[in-house]
């Protein structure tokens, strides 16, 4: 399986590192951190060098609860930075993490290669946007909104009911004109799920492999690695780690870390051993 980003192309052979770059004021871990141009720019050029393949990079804080800014201030935070590292690397891709047209135009034109939609394309405009764009999109699922989807989430037949979901957006982007070779896939950890659902989501992955589209997967420093290990957000890296690899295991393409780093080495440690356990 192949994904070209722009210039880049990735064999999905192989999973993908996606670094996270919130340019926002109030995501859940690293709120504010890297809201100033050149602290997002230097984040991203560490995560480059620590073997990133890909940098997502938002405006828009998703968290429950989050105020939502105008597409506007969202452009303003996004673009001086996208523009900022793809004139230092043509290695790595760059995503846009946004539901809104306005921005997606804006950040393309600037250079990002990817759309990263929590909504996936349900916003009005959106599918029309990216239809125009042409670019890679990621589908992910959410049930109901940022404001309320940790508001009793509840499901009839949870891996069943997120599947339906996104072959109907496969379906719609599809009808739309998107090619499916530009097509991704994300079952949403911890957007409208409990702790339990998301390990079941996780202990379920493979089906979501099955259905043929690369499968992103982003679980780093969720909730629900702080109440099974009882740490704050900063201190889930090995339970993020952990995730990862049990996500890849399960056939998870393209991982979505803070902590870029920390899981390049885990799964260079993972191909060595499934490099050795090929040798006779």
């Amino acid at each position: 399986m192949q994904l070209r980003l722009g210039k880049n192309d990735f064999s999905l052979d192989q999973p993908r590192v996606m670094g996270i770059l919130n340019v926002t004021n109030d995501s859940f871990s690293d709120g504010g951190e890297f809201l100033a141009i050149d602290n997002a720019v230097r984040h991203a050029v560490k995560m480059i060098s620590a073997g990133a393949d890909i940098i997502d990079i938002g405006g828009q804080s998703t968290r429950p609860g989050a105020i939502e800014i105008s597409s506007l201030q969202e452009i303003e935070r996004v673009v001086p930075v996208i523009r900022e590292i793809v004139g230092r690397s043509s290695k790595v891709a760059i995503s846009i993490d946004t539901s809104r047209p306005k921005v997606m135009f804006a950040a393309v034109e600037a250079g990002a290669t990817m759309i990263n939609d929590v909504f996936a394309l349900r916003r009005v405009g959106a599918l029309e946007a990216a239809v125009e764009l042409a670019v890679p999109v990621c589908l992910m699922h959410m049930q109901g909104e940022p404001a309320n989807m940790q508001t009793r989430p509840h499901y009839v037949a949870l891996i069943g009911d997120i599947m339906g979901f996104l072959n109907d957006r496969l379906a719609v982007c599809r009808s739309a004109g998107l090619d499916s070779q530009k097509l991704i896939i994300d079952p949403g950890f911890g957007f409208g799920k409990t702790d339990e659902h998301n390990l079941r989501l996780l202990a379920g992955l493979s089906r979501f492999a099955d259905m043929g589209y690369p499968l992103l997967v982003g679980l780093s420093r969720k909730r629900t690695l702080g109440n099974l290990t009882g740490r704050d957000v900063k201190e889930r890296v090995a339970a993020g780690i952990s995730a990862a690899l049990l996500a890849v295991a399960h056939g998870a393409n393209i991982i979505r870390t803070h902590d870029v780093e920390e899981i390049v080495d885990a799964l260079k440690v993972r191909e060595a051993v499934l490099e050795a356990g090929k040798l006779k």
